[in-house]
């Protein structure tokens, strides 16, 4: 069977999301801090992998949060990551971006975003983040 791409859902956060990010031991990111642009990858009514899509006022667009069901364990579930990145892509695509930037520490994920075009730029990053109310 194919796979079933759609958009993330507001119910999807409690529902799907942040219990991966729990069951990986990542901390989650606030539902505010999250875009409206986000993909989930499901087969069988069962979602597999999800990812989101900051775009930007400029042809940038920045590739956050791609989080998988660690449950999943077909052999299949690599190429649902790869679909997703390939979806993220042409959704950047398809809002006039030219470029798509992320950034990452996962080895398996890096090397997907490799096969998928990306080029690998600094290496020694560090994030931070700043939060007002």
């Amino acid at each position: 069977m194919k796979f079933n791409v759609r958009a993330v859902q507001e119910v999807d956060y409690n529902n799907t999301l942040k219990p991966w990010w729990d069951s990986w031991g990542w901390v989650a990111p606030p539902k505010d801090f999250l875009p409206e642009t986000g993909i989930i990858i499901s087969k069988n009514d069962i979602d597999i992998c999800a990812g989101f899509m900051y775009l930007t006022n400029s042809k940038v667009a920045l590739t956050e949060f791609v989080i998988s069901n660690k449950e999943y364990k077909d052999k299949d579930r690599s190429e649902a990551i790869e679909l997703l990145i390939d979806c993220l892509i042409e959704l950047a695509n398809n809002h006039g971006c030219k470029y798509a930037h992320v950034i990452l520490k996962n080895k398996s994920l890096l090397n997907k975003y490799k096969e998928a075009g990306y080029i690998e730029s600094d290496t020694n990053v560090i994030e931070m983040i700043k939060v007002w109310q």
